[in-house]
């Protein structure tokens, strides 16, 4: 595959460096305005680095755009005279919808739009897909390259908001529930570097659990959970304290939040 990576920046780098452990194209054009800092890129074979977004796209079939929203717009006028029947668009730009791509670049383009997270720099993202109409006939193209880097889904675009809460602000979440975790385990006796090291790991182990079994969660807590004792008097301490609650509510004050910077 003659992939380009249009903005190079911490989200472009973490797809280049998957694709380059996996070996998984032919050529890898980066762009970005600052080459100097892509220098260390350059001395993989097969990988060019250039400012040029027009050059990466007449060198390229497949085009994953990594950009601000607010560059995005600019960059389809800049590059669409380029584009041919070969090239499949992928867009990481949050917010930015299929339709507004389409007026950029017209509705006769392969477009995909996909939502991954930053595990995408150890292999472990969860990515959500979805494309335009003639984008569908494309789309098992982004599948695999999202699958080398983690796992994907294919989702309706309508609900690409939803998903960009869960799965990209969700690391976010996620990682503050490990620091309370490790803050606690501080409070228990334990130095921080072996608080921190028995929270992630425990993490890792539940949803690990949950991935290999395809069970509900409330099966695996009923597991652990006796009558009167400790894990039951922690969760519902918890529950009173507002943990599922907050979490919930957190979810939703996001997503209010996203829905008032989508460019339509």
């Amino acid at each position: 595959m003659k992939i380009a990576i249009i903005g190079a920046g911490n989200l472009g780098l973490s797809i280049a460096k998957g694709l380059i452990v996996n070996n998984a194209f032919t050529t890898l054009y980066l762009t970005k305005r600052k080459i100097e800092e892509l220098q260390d890129y350059e001395e993989y074979s097969k990988v060019t680095v250039t400012k040029d977004n027009r050059e990466a796209v007449q060198n390229s079939d497949i085009l994953v755009f990594a950009v601000q929203p607010t560059q995005m717009e600019r960059i389809l006028e800049e590059i669409k005279d380029q584009l041919t029947e070969k090239h499949v668009l992928i867009s990481t730009v949050t917010g930015f919808k299929i339709a507004a791509m389409e007026a950029s670049v017209g509705q006769d383009q392969f477009i995909v739009r996909s939502m991954p997270n930053t595990a995408i720099a150890v292999g472990k993202s969860m990515t959500c897909l979805c494309s335009n109409e003639k984008g569908e006939k494309r789309i098992a193209i982004a599948e695999a390259i999202f699958n080398r880097l983690g796992t994907s889904i294919i989702i309706p675009e309508n609900k690409m908001q939803a998903a960009t809460v869960i799965c990209a602000s969700g690391i976010a979440f996620w990682m503050r529930l490990i620091r309370a975790t490790t803050q606690g385990a501080v409070q228990l006796g334990f130095d921080a570097k072996d608080a921190q090291q028995l929270a992630m790991q425990t993490c890792l182990g539940a949803s690990s659990l949950l991935i290999e079994s395809g069970k509900h969660p409330e099966e695996e807590i009923d597991k652990v959970t006796t009558p009167r004792g400790c894990t039951i008097e922690g969760l519902n301490e918890m529950e009173h304290n507002g943990l599922s609650s907050s979490l919930i509510k957190g979810i939703q004050a996001s997503f209010k939040k996203i829905n008032t910077i989508t460019t339509d």
